[in-house]
């Protein structure tokens, strides 16, 4: 018996062992194709243990051109599967697979009436140990086995990126199936040049036994088909697909290369029409987008009666060298924000002219009873009715401000205002302030927060002489601002509410000012804490990011107190 006719057999049963796990993971993706992959093999391993066995040359012949059978088989299912494995498996529906098989059919075709023509086999000839040896191959012989190395070249290429996957599993997947190829690729390789001295039977299907080998451990081992990246991939063009703000991708040059569901509706274009076409000739005034970053206000697209705004960012895209390929225009509906801005621009008139009015008319009205208890009181609340709509001006004010990117201001300089405006609005409060020893900036919406902060501390403090104090921190990349009193405290209640973050009829706070500090601090990036002072008081502390630029002008850097001073 010849000695190959073992090693065959163990290929074979390898073989059938890992197709029958791969069957049994359908329909996880590639799981039917590399049970295709590897029948393929059993077919071509089980047809030379025939070939070898069979005595006459005629059933050597028809074993041989049977083999291409499974031949065929392999490079089609490999590829197939590289698709499905990888997410691409749009490119594995019927009408794919049709054309991938049109080849290997009329090799099977030209095998099955090689005794007619020379296509396949121009010499075959028959040796010593009964194998039938291909001596010259005819031209679409070497027309198929470039065929084949071209598929089984395009399945490693899809791979490849497996191999640098961040995911050790996926990593480990990507090596046994790249590892698993090459063995018999190598094989077949060797023998077709006639490298290998091992006569006129191709053992490659020997070599499909190592093969066979690696894709049990890869089932097993690395759960093959159980973990999949073939999600990856579907998931990124569905979240770029589905995407809220429209989305267009385009090359180096302006053209148009994707866009998503959201783009095609604000343009009002089919992805047929824009693919390819110039940026300029499809996006309105596209001629003022910058390279990268956000586009000076807004875009309005569509005509004047039913256009709807623009916020425009540009990304710029590059390849694993860091070289420009492209660029991504995202495109963000702000016709609510703009609505929701013209409210509350018509709420803050209201606020600011309205509500002052009608406390003027108050006011002058109780000051013709200035000694009646009654309308004393009803002064106080007035003034409570003007400060609300005070508060609720610099509530709208901070939200406008929010909207833009923070402007850099000096930290010193901003606590020194605030801790002014105080002093001068209760010149029965002591004030501490220790500025920052550092010249740093910290958003400039924060005014209004540091301003509340004390403001409350002083307000709230039924002391004669309230004493406030202001420290600050910095850690890292962001800055402490802790402002302590020694009032009576913050009520839990009003905490509260803050932390719940709203108000309900029966659960509120009292006012605006803690309101309007954790929203800024919010927006400038930060949080606030509330603690206890020692022996009495609160201390609240504001931490928000530090911004890149230690000041919004150096004449204000340069005016600033030296470090360490204090403010008295």
């Amino acid at each position: 018996m010849n000695l190959l006719v073992p090693l065959l057999f163990v290929s074979v049963a390898v073989g059938a062992a890992a197709a029958v796990l791969a069957w049994r993971e359908r329909p996880e993706p590639g799981a039917t194709p590399l049970a295709g992959l590897l029948l393929g093999q059993c077919v071509w391993s089980v047809s030379i243990v025939f070939q070898l066995q069979a005595t006459g040359v005629a059933s050597k012949l028809f074993w041989l051109r049977f083999s291409w059978v499974g031949v065929v088989i392999i490079p089609v299912a490999w590829l197939l599967f590289a698709l499905e494995y990888t997410g691409r498996d749009q490119f594995a529906r019927p009408r794919y697979v049709v054309l991938l098989s049109l080849v290997p059919a009329v090799t099977v075709l030209l095998a099955a009436t090689g005794g007619f023509h020379d296509l396949l086999y121009a010499r075959v000839y028959t040796t010593a140990s009964g194998a039938v040896e291909i001596r010259e191959g005819g031209l679409w012989y070497w027309f198929i086995a470039g065929y084949t190395y071209l598929l089984g070249l395009s399945g490693v290429i899809l791979l490849v990126d497996l191999l640098a996957s961040e995911a050790v599993t996926f990593r480990s997947q990507g090596i046994a199936l790249v590892v698993g190829l090459l063995a018999p690729w190598v094989t077949n390789a060797l023998f077709i040049v006639g490298v290998l001295p091992v006569g006129a039977v191709d053992p490659t299907p020997v070599a499909f036994s190592l093969s066979g080998v690696i894709y049990l451990g890869a089932l097993t081992r690395f759960r093959l088909l159980g973990t999949s990246p073939a999600p990856k991939k579907r998931a990124r063009q569905f979240l770029f697909d589905r995407m809220q703000e429209g989305a267009v991708v385009v090359d180096i040059n302006d053209h148009i290369v994707d866009i998503n569901d959201s783009g095609i509706d604000i343009l009002g274009v089919t992805a047929s029409e824009v693919l390819g076409s110039p940026a300029g000739t499809v996006i309105p005034e596209y001629e003022r987008f910058p390279e990268e970053g956000a586009l000076s206000g807004h875009l309005t697209v569509g005509d004047a009666s039913g256009g709807h705004p623009y916020d425009v960012t540009v990304t710029g895209i590059t390849n694993v060298r860091g070289v420009p390929i492209g660029r991504v225009v995202t495109f963000h509906d702000i016709s609510k924000h703009l609505r929701q801005q013209q409210r509350l621009e018509v709420l803050n008139r209201i606020l600011r002219h309205n509500i002052r009015t009608e406390t003027n008319v108050i006011h002058g009205y109780v000051d013709r009873f200035a000694d009646d208890e009654d309308a004393r009181v009803v002064k106080r609340r007035a003034l409570r009715i003007e400060e609300i709509g005070r508060k609720g001006r610099e509530a709208i004010e901070l939200f406008d401000e929010g909207r833009e990117d923070g402007e850099p201001k000096p930290l010193a300089r901003l606590l020194e205002r605030c801790v002014d405006g105080v002093r001068e609005s209760h010149p029965e409060a002591v004030v501490d302030c220790d500025l920052p020893e550092e010249d740093v900036a910290v958003a400039g919406l924060l005014t209004p927060v540091f301003s509340n902060v004390l403001a409350n501390a002083v307000e709230h403090n039924p002391c004669d002489r309230p004493r406030v104090r202001v420290t600050t921190r910095i850690e890292g990349d962001r800055v402490l601002v802790s402002v302590a009193d020694d009032g009576p405290g913050i009520d839990d209640y009003e905490l509260q509410v803050l932390e719940e973050g709203t108000e309900s009829a029966l659960v509120h706070g009292s006012g605006l000012g803690l309101w309007i500090v954790k929203w800024g601090a919010e927006i400038a990036g930060g949080d606030v804490r509330f603690a206890e002072n020692d022996p009495t008081g609160s201390v609240v502390t504001v931490e928000v990011p530090l911004l890149d630029r230690s000041a919004d002008d150096r004449s204000v850097a340069n005016g600033r107190p030296s470090d360490g001073d204090r403010l008295r």
